[in-house]
């Protein structure tokens, strides 16, 4: 296959420096790379800062129960696939016309552990059992905004309740100053969680320009140590901030609830352009 491939807003292009390698666009932003021939490459920063936070939670190479709130291309659970053989994974994904592209275009080899399902990612997580699994990777777009109704208490609560009790949530955020989405979902996951992190770049958080933020949510805590090594090591380096620094930022911000939700702030043009 050497054309791009459409799907509505969903577009499939080919990177030419790359033999088996696409980026998946949805309403003109970039949402997913894949390497068919490396699937441990990821390209964009916000999901190497994922697959960072993904490589401490648990010791190296352990199998793990994961649910991606988000599917794209399915970047993240070709990742785990490949680092942390025999997972379980179960991908939600609201746009059916997407899966469907991606299955016939970028497969998933048979045996990766992955169930890809058709649904939307809150009413697919209230449905599902308590306690069964250990990590929650929510990277939901709405074209390049995150949906109201995943940013409330009510929504946290279900994510806590699926995860076991040494389980992390993940979230890919963006936000730029003054952070008022940002500090509202801390202050929500941080109203239901007792350990809070927050990486980003430090000029994002600086506040001087929009960008992407992943949070980090957890019962017990974040092996800082490591993943400050390998955030401040990346390409693009990134700043980790817990503890009081967390507090600090989150400030006067209040948890959000369902009745007050709104989608995040909408990037200004240009923000998630293709270079």
């Amino acid at each position: 296959m050497t054309r791009d491939v459409d799907h509505g807003i969903a577009k499939l292009m080919p990177d030419v420096d790359r033999a088996r390698a696409w980026l998946l666009t949805v309403d003109g932003a970039p949402q997913s790379y894949v390497d068919l021939d490396a699937p441990t490459h990821l390209e964009f920063e916000y999901a190497r800062r994922l697959g960072h936070v993904l490589d401490t939670v648990a010791e190296p190479g352990r199998p793990l129960d994961v649910v991606h709130l988000g599917g794209g291309a399915l970047t993240l659970p070709r990742y785990l696939a490949a680092t942390r053989p025999g997972s379980r994974q179960d991908v939600v994904e609201a746009d059916q016309g997407l899966l469907e592209m991606v299955a016939e275009h970028l497969p998933v080899p048979d045996g990766a552990g992955v169930t890809v399902h058709g649904a939307d990612a809150r009413a697919w997580l209230e449905a599902a059992p308590d306690g069964s699994a250990d990590v929650v990777v929510a990277d939901v777009f709405g074209g390049a905004r995150v949906p109201a109704h995943l940013t409330s208490v009510a929504y946290a609560r279900e994510a806590e309740r699926v995860l076991r009790a040494d389980g992390y949530y993940l979230a890919n955020l963006a936000d730029a100053a003054p952070f008022a989405f940002l500090r509202a979902q801390l202050a929500t996951f941080g109203a239901v969680f007792g350990e809070l992190a927050l990486i980003a770049e430090p000029g994002v958080l600086r506040g001087r320009r929009f960008g992407n933020a992943v949070l980090v949510a957890a019962h017990r805590p974040v092996d800082t140590v490591a993943l400050t090594r390998l955030v401040a090591s990346d390409a693009f380096p990134a700043r980790l901030e817990h503890g009081l620094a967390v507090r600090d930022f989150i400030g006067g911000a209040r948890p959000v609830r369902d009745e007050d939700a709104v989608p995040s702030p909408e990037p200004p043009d240009g923000a998630f352009g293709i270079g």
